[in-house]
């Protein structure tokens, strides 16, 4: 039998780009999308390449109480809150843009996630 040698496959480097990547969150959407807003114009008078925003999905959660404790037991009340999630993304940031970003004025409510990868 004859063994079939295998030539080894020549795997490309990809030229991996520094990347900023922000996550949003807030409980209210609209003071969600003024925060990216913000963001993304800061971003671009720096004249940097953004990605985004990505809408990810909501997070629900959902609370059941009890109105009475004792006569009316089966009368119970239902309660949510919405997490909402945009994701953004720099690419090659500089030294400006990052001091310019964490300079930013945020309403309350709005947290924001940066990661450098």
């Amino acid at each position: 039998m004859a063994t079939a040698t295998k030539k080894p496959v020549a795997v490309k480097a990809a030229a991996v780009e520094p990347k900023l990547r922000i996550r949003v969150r807030a409980y209210e959407n609209k003071v969600l999308d003024a925060s990216v807003k913000q963001i993304i114009d800061t971003a671009t008078k720096y004249d940097v390449q953004v990605l985004g925003p990505v809408p990810l999905p909501t997070d629900i959660r959902k609370y059941t109480v009890n109105r009475s404790s004792f006569v009316y037991k089966n009368a119970r009340e239902q309660f949510e809150m919405r997490v909402h999630k945009r994701l953004i993304d720099i690419v090659n940031p500089t030294q400006k843009i990052i001091e310019a970003l964490t300079n930013l004025n945020m309403p309350s409510g709005v947290n924001i996630d940066v990661k450098m990868s």
